[in-house]
């Protein structure tokens, strides 16, 4: 390991990679939504918005992947985080991968963290004393190259009430009457960054936030916001998102829509509108108070004399999430009561509307279908409403405002990147382990105004879901289907499967695929199921 970094040299970057959860394509102004956005459109506009970024389909595999700059089997995570038996699937990230928080570190960088962590393993959320973190097999962020951490190390908390938080490596276990997590994860970010300024330190801040993953939680105040704003349903809605991309030219072709998603019925046969209405403002005052609180950290930075010099990149793990919160389904994995004990109403109750630290709902696939507009399907599948997020990047020193960028890139991407803009070399060995060959390629000169484009193709697989790009052309199925062909610069909707009609590039593309699947661990899912299950069930009894 070689350190060529001169760690007082001032015009080094920070670099600041915010992280949004379950957040859809077209859920921010700056690519046609309703909801207020006003902090992100700005970086947006004196920046770059790149509108062909991918993800891994999944929080788990794409924090892993966009952490290490390895596929997400790769990095240990092929699936979530139960351990699978093989090292593809173990759950939490490989001694062969490092962090971005460890290539830096050992440039002379702070390295923090703040916000969710999730590629530590498995845990069992109702049984919090049983957890076991921090061992070999549930690493923590401070175990994985970050200075500092706040926040939570599973998937998913209580925004107002969380059941398990950590500081460094304490539990956090009270909480102010006015807790909020998106606000608290923000506010001790500025804390370290401000710590960081004064030590005449370069940083590395690692947000991740936990909004608008469900439960749908927001204070009062956001939700009044948005009263009214969803009455006429997800279908006009959706068709309005779409219409306002069209007007802003968000992409290099006015797409058509896909369909309204065959499970969901028409927003007129909907019996419970006002309770759906809620949701999804519910949903929307979420995101809204994520980009609050995004403002006032760019704030902070602009009061430390950092904002300039600092690499801002914003993106999210995965597409909207179709995911039914069922009383007897995700529900009963979680608390059911307050940490001061009140009874927690879980599940998608019409009679209940969402919002309060008494509910636990989700937002479902009617809404997620608006979120993902103009693609089709969800978070879990791999076809475009499940892998593709807009990502923001703004760094006043390093590049300049340009037009939407159409350039397909991953975010096994972000780390070389990140180690270019930061001058930092990517470890060939970490801790006595010799760490694997970077899988991404660095889109810095994209960012900086020049022609650029990937040299290898972009793979995915995520329970048997799979697909690979390679320029233009997507070859892509569902788990349990056949394979689809499309030509992603005329139809990134995928609505005309041109499948057997080239059999000489549907046999290129499926043989680099299979070559991939191969190299990094990839298990039949039909195989893995069994293993995933069997793994629920030892967990279940252990807890």
């Amino acid at each position: 390991m070689t350190d060529s970094s001169d760690s007082s040299n001032p015009k080094r970057p920070n670099i600041v990679l915010i992280l949004a959860d379950d957040l859809g394509f077209a859920d921010l102004g700056v690519t046609g939504s309703e909801i207020r956005t006003p902090n992100l459109d700005g970086l947006a506009q004196d920046g770059v918005l790149m509108t062909a970024m991918y993800n891994c389909a999944r929080c788990c595999p794409t924090r892993a992947s966009l952490l290490t700059g390895l596929y997400p089997h790769s990095a240990g995570v092929g699936h979530m985080g139960a351990n699978l038996g093989t090292p593809a699937y173990q759950g939490f990230l490989r001694n062969d991968s490092a962090t971005i928080a460890e290539h830096l570190r050992a440039t002379g960088y702070r390295t923090l963290m703040s916000g969710k962590w999730h590629v530590g393993g498995d845990f069992m959320a109702r049984e919090v004393d049983s957890w076991r973190v921090g061992d070999v097999d549930h690493p923590t962020p401070r175990q994985r190259g970050f200075d500092r951490f706040y926040g939570i190390v599973d998937g998913v908390t209580h925004f107002f009430s969380p059941h398990y938080m950590l500081e460094d490596d304490d539990r956090v276990d009270v909480f102010p009457d006015d807790f909020y997590f998106t606000d608290a994860i923000t506010d001790k970010a500025i804390g370290m960054v401000e710590k960081s300024v004064a030590d005449a330190q370069p940083f590395f801040l690692y947000l991740a936030h936990t909004a608008p993953h469900w439960p749908l939680h927001a204070p009062p105040e956001d939700i009044a916001r948005y009263e009214g704003v969803y009455r006429d349903g997800w279908d006009a809605t959706r068709t309005a998102r779409h219409e306002q991309m069209n007007a802003m030219v968000l992409f290099q072709n006015n797409w058509d829509i896909s369909p309204r998603d065959s499970d969901v019925h028409p927003w007129r046969d909907e019996q419970n509108r006002d309770w759906e209405a809620r949701k999804m403002a519910t949903y929307a005052a979420m995101v809204d108070r994520m980009d609050q609180s995004i403002g006032r950290f760019v704030d902070a930075l602009k009061r430390l004399n950092q904002f300039d010099n600092t690499l801002i990149l914003f993106l999210s793990d995965n597409g909207g999430c179709a995911e039914f919160m069922a009383e007897d389904g995700w529900a009963k994995f979680f608390p059911d009561t307050t940490n001061d004990g009140h009874k927690i109403q879980m599940g998608n109750r019409p009679d209940i509307m969402p919002g309060d630290a008494l509910t636990y709902q989700s937002y479902d696939k009617p809404w997620a279908n608006l979120s993902n507009a103009p693609f089709r399907l969800f978070k879990h599948y791999v076809h475009e409403g499940g892998i593709s997020t807009p990502l923001i990047a703004h760094w006043p020193d390093g590049i300049k405002p340009q037009s939407p960028a159409h350039t397909p890139a991953h975010v096994v991407d972000i780390l070389p990147t990140i180690l270019a803009a930061a001058d930092g070399q990517y470890l060939s060995e970490l801790g006595e382990h010799e760490i694997q060959p970077c899988q991404g390629e660095s889109f810095l000169p994209l960012l900086q105004g020049e022609v650029w484009q990937r040299q290898q193709p972009i793979f995915f697989e995520h329970e048997g879901n799979c697909a690979i790009r390679d320029g233009q052309f997507k070859l892509v199925k569902q788990f349990g289907s056949d394979w689809e062909l499309y030509d992603m610069a005329v139809d990134r909707t995928e609505l005309n499967n041109l499948a057997g009609s080239n059999a000489p590039l549907e046999a290129s593309l499926l043989r680099q695929y299979d070559g991939w699947a191969a190299e990094t661990g990839v298990m039949d899912w039909n195989l893995a199921l069994p293993r995933l299950l069997k793994a629920w069930q030892m967990e279940t009894a252990e807890g």
